[in-house]
């Protein structure tokens, strides 16, 4: 079942910055966990990483000092994590980013994963390629998505690219008549040169 591309976990990270690797730290994780093109469960967590939020980082996340200050450890926060992740498959919206500060929080604390990554923005990239540009927001109203909530809060986001996740599953399912897809044909579709899109998905 695990491989299925409709069995997911999709996520999203509000960080203090773009690089754990320059010592920026996780603020909230948000994930809903799909089984059979269905949301079955939400995990929503706002997290203490022991370092103050940043203007800009305030204003743009709409996350203070004032919320993270009486919010659990990173330590806590992401041991729950792990155990909600579970061995599904994972999937982000520029997953690049999302990787890496989950592998940098789950190696904090001796965590792992079983499951593989794919980018919701990289498979939009080769189904929507007349869309303005690629951003979470832009696609959701690109493909007609309902939107109730705010952008750049982790469950709301995560929600959003696992609806977009599941349009992107329909529209190759109805273009191309899959009746089932595994996770590793969005993973390749991801990787595969824009020109070779229809014959990937018409194999």
């Amino acid at each position: 079942m695990l491989c299925k591309a409709d069995t997911v976990v999709v996520l999203d990270f509000e960080t203090t910055g773009l690089s754990p690797d320059l010592g920026d730290r996780a603020i909230e994780i948000g994930a809903v966990r799909i089984e059979n093109g269905i949301i079955k469960e939400r995990f929503q967590k706002l997290m203490n990483p022991g370092r103050r939020i940043d203007p800009f980082i305030e204003n743009y996340t709409g996350i203070t000092n004032a919320m993270i200050k009486s919010a659990a450890c990173n330590a806590e926060v992401m041991h729950e994590f792990a155990d909600f992740i579970g061995d599904y498959n994972l999937v982000a919206h520029n997953a690049s980013f999302d990787k890496r500060f989950l592998d940098a929080e789950l190696g904090k604390i001796s965590r792992h994963y079983t499951g593989s990554f794919a980018c919701s923005m990289l498979v939009a990239r080769r189904l929507y390629q007349n869309a303005p540009n690629h951003q979470l927001a832009t696609l959701i109203k690109h493909t007609n998505i309902p939107v109730e909530g705010v952008f750049h809060r982790a469950l709301f986001d995560s929600e959003m690219t696992a609806k977009l996740w599941l349009t992107m599953l329909e529209k190759i399912s109805g273009q191309y008549h899959k009746a089932s897809m595994p996770f590793s044909l969005l993973q390749k579709l991801a990787k595969t040169p824009k020109k070779g899109v229809e014959k990937l998905l018409q194999g």
